[in-house]
């Protein structure tokens, strides 16, 4: 249980400087995070899949493993499916089996890199055979988006070249406005397309969709029912994602992130595991937006996903602490002040500025949400939780035969 003299004496201290508990509380309850179906199987690098025991055998079994991260933290009903990884003979029976466990089907993924046939690319290749086949995949999955009730489809490509003088630039730059204005009219009513950058990896020479302008230009061509996707991954080191979070807010065009972490590259690690800074400083970026009646629209209909899938952590406990990290970040950001922040920046206070910031940053929020999750009738600790549970010793039966990627 949370300590109550603890808990009031956090409430009494943050209400003094004039914070909202009962709009924190509010803004941290209703706040969703949606984790992947591929976070729960074994995966690897391009040296080795190692296998774990308890891993998923099938989606219906990955369904079952997100539904326990959803059952302690309360915030994690949906699951984004990656096909065909995630392929089934019956996509009605699957999002009846996600309903039956308090979920339900998130953004449907198409791989556009693992056929023979995409070494070249897919949806940018030279061949117009290959890109029809890459079109006719995502057509498939945005069919499935339809029988699983999903809203987003979410775009990520592999395409790109390793040689200078390997392809034409301009030419698979027209290839994927081709692509993506076949692929656009067919989606739902409602449903938005994502789409994904990337700076390198698989291609090191150069690569189609290579950062947030890129896709930025194709999403504003194609219309309002496109938007761009930051995976916290997918960038140089060094490159500002608070300042391109804010950016595709004004304009908006921010429709969702895959949260992760990384050292060097794309390492897919936990959320916040190695730079939890960055991570408040995008979820001020968020919260900011949210208030700000200009980006307010967009900031709400942002898509939170986890994408982290690396090979050495057990998978249910790792994404239960990439959520719990989420919503430490979102409530540091809640107690930015934002009307003292601005006062500072226009009188160009710079040091009283970044004063501000960082005790945001450095507050123990750990109690408050605490006790919002015993509000949400939770466990004060998601992660204790779990490992307490009798979930960890079941899914040990499934031995080391598990689906990866």
């Amino acid at each position: 249980m949370v300590s109550q003299a603890e808990v009031k004496l956090w409430a009494e201290v943050h209400e003094q400087k004039g914070f909202s508990l009962q709009n924190m509380k509010q803004r941290l309850k209703r706040l969703s995070i949606e984790t992947p179906s591929w976070g729960y199987g074994d995966a690897g690098t391009r040296f080795k899949v190692f296998k774990q025991k308890g891993v998923p055998r099938d989606p219906f079994e990955k369904l079952e493993d997100a539904a326990q991260v959803h059952r302690v933290t309360g915030v994690c009903s949906k699951v984004a499916i990656h096909i065909p990884w995630d392929k089934v003979a019956n996509y009605t029976e699957l999002k009846t089996h996600a309903q039956g466990l308090g979920l339900e089907i998130g953004a449907v993924n198409p791989n556009l890199f693992q056929e023979e046939e995409y070494a070249l690319g897919s949806l940018c290749n030279s061949n117009l055979e290959v890109r029809q086949r890459a079109v006719a995949h995502v057509l498939e999955c945005v069919d499935i988006m339809g029988q699983v009730d999903s809203k987003v489809l979410s775009l990520w490509l592999a395409d790109g070249t390793n040689y200078p003088g390997q392809d034409s630039f301009r030419r698979r730059k027209r290839y994927l406005e081709e692509a993506l204005s076949e692929i656009y009219p067919h989606l739902p009513v409602n449903a938005r397309l994502l789409i994904e950058y990337k700076g390198f990896e698989p291609a090191f020479y150069h690569t189609d969709l290579a950062d947030w302008g890129m896709a930025y230009n194709h999403a504003v061509k194609l219309g309002a029912q496109a938007q761009v996707l930051v995976d916290l991954g997918h960038h140089p080191l060094g490159t500002n994602v608070a300042y391109i979070v804010a950016s595709l807010l004004d304009e908006g065009k921010l429709g969702g992130f895959h949260f992760n972490n990384r050292k060097y590259a794309d390492d897919d690690l936990m959320v916040g595991s190695i730079d939890p800074y960055e991570l408040f400083l995008i979820a001020n970026e968020l919260v900011e937006g949210e208030n700000d009646e200009s980006t307010a629209a967009c900031a709400r209909n942002v898509s939170y996903m986890i994408d982290q899938s690396h090979n050495i952590e057990r998978k249910i406990p790792a994404m239960i602490r990439s959520v719990m990290t989420i919503q430490t970040a979102f409530a540091k950001a809640l107690l930015v002040p934002q009307a003292a922040l601005r006062k500072v920046q226009e009188a160009g206070d710079v040091i009283g500025a970044e004063l501000l910031m960082k005790e945001a940053f450095e507050t123990d929020v750990r109690p408050f949400l605490a006790l919002i999750r015993e509000e949400m009738g939770l466990e004060p600790d998601p992660l204790k939780a779990y490992l307490n549970g009798p979930y960890p010793n079941t899914i040990a039966q499934r031995g080391t035969h598990g689906q990866g990627w």
